[in-house]
């Protein structure tokens, strides 16, 4: 009986340190940044949904974008049918080293998350240096869906 219960405790003794080797926080991947998570959804083609996209002071102008769309890879983005509002291709960074309301492009513009989400991304920005032409200057607030 005294056997038994000596294998019992061994055995779970060294249930114990498993467990306790196997728990710790040290060697295992590490937990993923929130900038890590938004880009996972970030990445990728987004499209113009089909009315509403593009909202100048309260104004649908999406019909001045036919066509608007944007992808963004790791620190990359590319535009189509963006006119004056962004470059063709680009780069970009998070606006600050913690968060992911704010992404900053290389011309300086900054664009203020609204909503992101795997299939929905709503931003703002402001725009100021089109020029005369309608739909040009202005708060922009942009959909645009995967």
């Amino acid at each position: 009986m005294k056997k038994i219960n000596f294998e019992l405790l061994a055995l779970v003794f060294v249930i114990i340190l498993i467990g306790f080797f196997n728990c710790g926080n040290g060697d295992g991947d590490p937990e993923p940044t929130a900038q890590d998570e938004a880009f996972e959804k970030l990445a990728g083609r987004w499209e113009m949904p089909a009315s509403g996209g593009i909202i100048v002071d309260g104004v649908d102008r999406s019909l001045n974008y036919p066509g608007f769309g944007l992808s963004f890879t790791n620190g990359g983005y590319t535009t189509t049918g963006a006119a004056d509002l962004f470059r063709s291709t680009g780069t970009w960074g998070w606006g600050d080293d913690e968060t992911v309301s704010v992404i900053v492009l290389d011309d300086g513009k900054s664009i203020n998350i609204q909503t992101l989400t795997l299939s929905r991304f709503e931003f703002s920005f402001i725009q100021s240096e089109g020029g005369v032409r309608d739909g040009v200057d202005g708060n922009y607030t942009i959909t645009v869906n995967k």
